[in-house]
């Protein structure tokens, strides 16, 4: 059970993130069948952990809420929208996300891809729109690399191409971990980055520090969901269960054991807290998130 301070962050987070991402979607009237499409992807059931660790980070850097805001609302874009090509029939053919039917199967396949297209673009556009929060142009044109970087060729649809390819092989460890480093870890280390930014004056060492913690997390948050989509069940998890043994992947219970597999994200907990050693009482949040991320049951 996640300790009563960081339930407090996280609702704090959810409802914040939730709400700038309604009012943007808002304003989206040009097609109403788009927009209502797009809002049922995005809002809603989810634990919102990315943003969570944007907000999270622009703590540990002494930043103010309002500074993460964009960032937040644009990892949180980015990442329906890959969950909404990732359900596609051609993809991983998955009929549930969040509990409720994928986009796809909620409206049509024609509709989905071009939701996830406008999620993709909207996340750009989150942040590279000028606003009060002070964030300089400069900063904003770092994420938005930063970002591109996470989501294409050199992160999150490459680790997506490589998850496909290897489907039905037997993986090695390594193996396994550059897939997941890309796929899952890409995007998360992101966020971190991404609020460690929301500090004009953030130093090097810090944003080293926040970058190593982030990785560490991407690939532990993986572990955890290979072993969960083995031991839970598809209420719980509001996604179909056993999903990866289906599709024959290689996962970290498959190829180390689901003991080793577990051994190894402790492993990767000691190392995340190691990484958030040259920060005070302000990473509190990031370290409350590595034990939620790990013993996570959904």
């Amino acid at each position: 059970m996640p300790a009563k301070q960081l339930v407090t962050f996280l609702t704090h987070c959810q409802g914040r993130v939730a709400a700038g991402l309604e009012q943007v979607l808002s304003e989206l009237q040009v097609s109403p069948q788009l927009q209502q499409a797009m809002a049922y992807s995005l809002l809603g059931e989810g634990k919102r952990v990315r943003a969570s660790l944007v907000y999270a980070a622009a703590e540990a850097v002494g930043s103010q809420p309002v500074a993460a805001d964009a960032p937040a609302a644009a990892v949180e874009a980015l990442h329906a929208y890959s969950l909404v090509h990732d359900d596609l029939p051609a993809m991983d053919d998955d009929d549930l996300r969040r509990g409720k039917p994928s986009c796809h199967c909620a409206y049509n396949e024609a509709t989905a891809i071009l939701v996830g297209d406008a999620l993709q673009a909207l996340a750009f556009e989150l942040l590279s729109v000028g606003d009060d929060t002070g964030l300089k142009t400069d900063r904003r044109l770092i994420m938005i690399s930063i970002l591109a970087r996470s989501a294409g060729a050199r992160g999150m649809v490459a680790g997506q191409m490589l998850d496909m390819e290897a489907e039905g092989q037997q993986l090695t460890q390594a193996q396994l971990e550059i897939i997941h480093q890309h796929k899952t870890g890409a995007l998360i280390s992101a966020s971190v980055e991404l609020g460690a930014l929301t500090d004009p004056d953030v130093s090097t060492d810090q944003q080293r520090a926040l970058a190593h913690y982030g990785r560490i997390m991407g690939l532990a948050f993986q572990i955890q969901d290979d072993i969960l989509d083995i031991e839970s069940d598809t209420k719980t998890l509001g996604k179909p269960s056993q999903s990866d043994l289906s599709h024959v992947k290689s996962t970290y219970p498959v190829v180390l054991g689901i003991p080793q597999a577990r051994k190894l994200l402790q492993q990767l907990q000691s190392q995340a807290l190691t990484a958030l050693g040259g920060f005070g009482a302000s990473a509190a949040m990031l370290r409350e998130l590595v034990y939620f991320m790990i013993q996570r049951d959904h």
